[in-house]
């Protein structure tokens, strides 16, 4: 029988030869992702249903990474994190990565491949809608709720429908200009938000090559926007260098039948695509960046899960080296491994930090979520007001950066940088 890659994990997590869209099953969980925003709940709803004295069903399956509101005077924030932190001394859990301690890393779904968490032919699911994220190194990985990730976190086991799969292939090579924010908010403008609904997007085909593993994470980590339940990549050996370097345990990768049956194939020639946008409100809102020129801009911000990894800072600091912004930059590296790599990592003798402060940018934040989630009113880069704002987070929607009447354009690091030096929507390629 052939089958997709996400069917392919999904069986072996059941135990079974193979399983069929639709079907459900209990699948054994090797990750448990969870943070500061949800963890508390999840915890209160795993002691309710197990006991106060239960233990979780791995120690080394429960990840905790706190990330969302950190860097926060916020009473209830601080509350939160008091939890984490006593829960982990009970369960005296390895992989709590507590802030204001040498521990802390910053942004979950960057952190959790960083540390080698997320290994190929894995499920992993997380408190957190882009989980899906680690697809980009072969696993099947999905957001989930609270209560089911307290039954998760007891038993180690989910009950999974398995989804049908929609076939992105991805043919060409991807040009300095396009990032992958380009490759998924084409994707996103044709499928809609809803256009992959409980479906997984299964990227292949040739291009593949051409993408980093940053680039295939952020194309994971928005597939949730296109309403999918996990977005996934084969891991090649591109990956599996990746993943080596940073775990010694052991994992078997699967890579799924190019002639299983899907719901859908659709195919991009990463070379034919062109820096984009998507328009307030809606992530699915396409539009080239040179055809919205006119838009003006009030702040400009660097960062979040599909915006302030390595690469994307490298991309902003190529824009930016030389040259000045003319509104308000804001900068959030995701994790302290990005930001050493903003104060060390050089181009033409320079570091990336020296240019971005010669650019006018505001001095570079500590990693975390920040504005991506709005959080407390003392967020950095919070909005207040109406302030036009380009992004490289992964959602547009009303409210998402604090204001709720502070429109926001997403757009890869690329077309970010070269917008803030023009104060309004710009295309890269005239930097470049």
């Amino acid at each position: 029988m052939k089958q997709t890659l996400t069917e392919k994990i999904l069986a072996r997590a059941a135990g079974k030869e193979s399983v069929t869209p639709g079907e459900n099953i209990w699948a054994r969980i090797n990750v448990l992702l969870t943070h500061d925003v949800c963890g508390p709940g999840t915890i209160g709803i795993f002691k309710r249903e197990f006991g106060e004295n239960a233990k979780v069903f791995d120690r080394e399956g429960v990840v905790i990474i706190p990330d969302h509101y950190i860097h926060t005077r916020d009473e209830k924030a601080h509350r939160n994190i008091a939890t984490l932190f006593d829960f982990a001394r009970e369960q005296d859990l390895p992989y709590f990565y507590p802030p204001w301690t040498n521990r802390y890393r910053g942004v979950c779904h960057v952190a959790l491949p960083e540390l080698g968490h997320v290994r190929p032919g894995e499920t992993i699911v997380g408190t957190d809608s882009h989980t899906c994220t680690h697809g980009a190194l072969g696993a099947f990985s999905t957001g989930i709720g609270n209560t089911d990730a307290g039954f998760v976190m007891g038993t180690g086991k989910m009950l999974v429908k398995v989804p049908e799969t929609i076939r992105i292939v991805l043919t060409g090579k991807k040009p300095d200009y396009i990032a992958g924010k380009d490759v998924i908010l084409r994707v996103i403008g044709d499928l809609g938000t809803g256009g992959a609904t409980y479906c997984a997007l299964e990227f292949t085909g040739p291009g593949c090559a051409s993408l980093s593993i940053e680039d295939r994470m952020t194309i994971c980590n928005m597939a949730v926007e296109a309403g999918a339940k996990n977005g996934i990549f084969a891991a090649d050996d591109k990956a599996l260098a990746y993943v080596r370097a940073r775990t010694k345990k052991p994992f078997e990768p699967l890579v799924g039948d190019p002639d299983a049956p899907v719901k859908a194939e659709y195919t991009y020639d990463l070379g034919a695509l062109v820096p984009c946008v998507a328009r307030p409100h809606c992530p699915d809102r396409y539009a080239p960046a040179a055809d919205c020129a006119d838009v003006k801009l009030d702040r400009a911000y660097v960062g979040s899960c599909t915006g302030g990894k390595i690469e994307d800072f490298e991309m902003a600091a190529r824009v930016l080296n030389g040259r000045k912004v003319a509104i308000d930059t804001f900068l959030v590296p995701a994790t302290v491994e990005v930001a050493e790599a903003i104060r060390t990592r050089e181009i033409g003798g320079k570091t990336w930090e020296r240019i971005f402060a010669e650019a006018g940018c505001i001095p570079v934040s500590a990693p975390g979520c920040a504005a991506c989630l709005g959080g407390p009113v003392d967020t950095f880069g919070r909005t207040h007001g109406n302030e036009v704002v380009i992004s490289t987070t992964n959602r547009n929607f009303i409210g998402r950066m604090g204001s709720k009447t502070a429109p926001i354009y997403l757009a890869s690091p690329l077309t970010v940088a070269a917008s803030a030096i023009e104060g309004r929507i710009a295309d890269p390629r005239k930097y470049l």
